[in-house]
């Protein structure tokens, strides 16, 4: 029996590091993560498109007293104007922190503080907001979001 056991055991172990090996991008955080970083490196760099490919759809934002949610990347697209947001005097954001609150297989809410910044690196403003990337179709991407920013 003893020996049984350990066998199994064995097996269990030699199973998980397989399946670990094996895709080393399993681990919904560090997903979530990374798409969080190609959210911002996106939006830092004015690339509409690129942005899109970082969320899921339906993709909804809770923001300045109200509820957008978009159906598509294209409509995304269409209906994303940084305009407004460059003539307040915004050039570029940064996440300040990132802290996991909830975690599943396929769906990662992650509270942030975030700053935004001038030209010359000159604070504006710093936010609260929580993010919601899942798992769709094998694509990681950000859902929701709900930020204290304009």
């Amino acid at each position: 029996m003893k020996f049984y056991f350990s066998f199994i055991i064995s097996l269990f172990l030699v199973s998980s590091f397989s399946s670990s090996q094996a895709n080393p991008n399993s681990d919904p955080i560090s997903q979530a993560m990374k798409t969080m970083d190609k959210f911002i490196e996106a939006f830092n760099a004015r690339d509409i498109q690129s942005w899109s490919e970082s969320l899921n759809y339906p993709h909804v934002r809770f923001a300045s007293g109200g509820v957008k949610v978009w159906k598509d990347p294209e409509t995304f697209i269409a209906e994303t104007d940084l305009t407004p947001l460059i003539r307040s005097g915004w050039d570029h954001s940064h996440w300040i922190s990132r802290d996991v609150v909830l975690s599943s297989p396929s769906k990662v809410h992650i509270s942030t503080n975030f700053q935004r910044f001038n030209k010359d690196n000159r604070l504006i403003s710093t936010y609260q907001s929580l993010y919601i990337v899942t798992l769709v179709d094998g694509h990681w991407g950000i859902q929701a979001r709900s930020s204290l920013a304009p």
